[in-house]
């Protein structure tokens, strides 16, 4: 399904993101990467990505889903999110002809991930809703071979297409900037109200597992009153059980007069997103095993220990607690294999 409007004139409209660029015949819109192409929106980049890497999933974030196994990942140019702070912006605010790239067609690279022993492919470094029907033709072939797919996402995409996007997700960490919509205009040029219905949509009409990441940038989006309330949404909106991770920023792109994140930062708003009643909160671009690893609700214990990315202690049985028998929310194998 094509998702444009046709205008008056030789104008089109991609409907795909709050964006809704109106373009000309020849013309790009925002994210460089989607092209109007004898009055259809084209994707300049299908077929070609900036190179596949094989990842832990926990690099994703993501730690309730299937811990320690191996994720293909791949990204394309371009993006729809204009944030000052971006930490991949030599990919994302690339505008280099996508041709000279490296090919690869969606059954290619589900079979990489075959081949290499991969539990999934992530469609990642540049944010996945610009390559939509990359993105949904390699979810396609990956399903075929019993792949899992994951999206990590800004979530600024519109609710008609949000519907097919996720039906083809089994796993998507979406990043949540910041939790005020001055933040929004001001450092990512977009707006706070279609993230957040793309959060609610996944987690309340989906089943796709969520978890949700916000990068602290100090003096901008860190202060307790924002992250408290950022937390109390997630309770009432979501729940308790949504996985929320904090990340240290470091200067990048256009920001580059912030300080990198300190470590107190993090904790800080670790310790209020336990307080408000996240079962399931990390911390993550500066290592601390003690915030990265995952702890009972019910009784407290370690039951992932993380040191990095590597996993240094196991005590799940199944999704079930070893000690105290309490239910671990997540995507878990029968049998971990370290």
């Amino acid at each position: 399904m094509k998702y444009q409007n046709t205008l008056n004139g030789d104008k089109i409209q991609c409907m795909i993101c709050p964006r809704n660029c109106k373009l000309k015949e020849g013309q790009s819109g925002f994210c460089h990467v989607r092209k109007n192409l004898g009055g259809d929106v084209c994707l300049t980049s299908y077929g070609y990505n900036t190179g596949l890497t094989i990842d832990p999933i926990e690099k994703k974030p993501l730690y309730h889903f299937y811990p320690n196994s191996k994720v293909l990942s791949f990204g394309t140019l371009g993006c729809n999110m204009g944030c000052s702070f971006c930490q991949n912006w030599q990919i994302s605010k690339s505008k280099a002809d996508s041709t000279n790239l490296i090919h690869a067609k969606p059954v290619e690279i589900a079979e990489i991930a075959v081949e290499h022993n991969c539990k999934s492919v992530a469609f990642t470094y540049n944010d996945p809703v610009i390559f939509f029907e990359y993105a949904i033709d390699t979810a396609k072939e990956c399903h075929k071979r019993g792949l899992k797919t994951v999206a990590v996402t800004a979530g600024y995409i519109n609710p008609e297409p949000r519907v097919e996007f996720f039906k083809y997700m089994d796993a998507v960490n979406v990043d949540l900037k910041a939790f005020t919509e001055q933040f929004y205009q001001k450092n990512c040029l977009a707006h706070l109200e279609p993230v957040l219905d793309t959060i609610k949509y996944i987690k309340n009409e989906t089943d796709c597992w969520m978890e949700l990441t916000t990068l602290l940038i100090e003096g901008e989006n860190d202060s307790d009153a924002e992250i408290k309330q950022e937390c109390e949404w997630i309770i009432k909106n979501l729940g308790a059980d949504v996985p929320l991770h904090f990340s240290a920023f470091h200067p990048d792109y256009k920001m580059l007069d912030k300080n990198p994140t300190k470590f107190a930062t993090l904790q800080k708003a670790y310790d209020i997103a336990k307080k408000t009643g996240i079962r399931y909160v990390y911390t993550g671009n500066i290592l601390n095993s003690e915030t990265e690893s995952t702890y009972c609700h019910s009784c407290s214990k370690s039951i992932i220990r993380r040191d990095g990315y590597r996993i240094s202690a196991y005590d799940l049985n199944g999704v079930d607690c070893k000690f105290c028998g309490a239910h671990c929310a997540g995507r878990f194998d029968d049998v971990y294999s370290p």
